[in-house]
């Protein structure tokens, strides 16, 4: 019965195809600093856009350490809530409406409201 049997190889875990002059892409590696001094190598393909700044796995903000400028953003800053809000109301209405709304929960809760 073990004659019969079929042998092959694992699916998907075994390439037939050799790595015989197979050359790996050039490679740059970018040093970048924070400002406690953690150092942080990087490394890049030498045809890419190395970025002036790199979020390191801590979180922290890292700067190249060849000095290259982070560019200005061409982008308009995202608009917050608050922003568009502002942009339609004056803050003594806003105050004047949330002084109202203050009330009108306070009075549905039962307590005694301020004139």
């Amino acid at each position: 019965m073990s004659d019969r049997s079929l042998r092959g190889m694992r699916l998907g875990s075994q390439s037939m195809e050799s790595e015989a002059g197979v050359e790996p892409a050039a490679r740059q590696t970018v040093t970048y600093l924070c400002d406690d001094g953690e150092k942080v190598e990087v490394i890049f393909a030498m045809e890419a856009d190395v970025p002036p700044v790199w979020h390191t796995k801590t979180g922290k903000k890292a700067h190249r350490a060849d000095g290259a400028e982070e560019l200005p953003s061409k982008d308009k800053p995202q608009r917050t809530h608050w922003d568009m809000l502002l942009e339609r109301r004056a803050t003594e209405d806003l105050e004047v409406i949330l002084k109202d709304r203050l009330n009108f929960l306070r009075e549905a809760r039962g307590e005694k409201v301020k004139a």
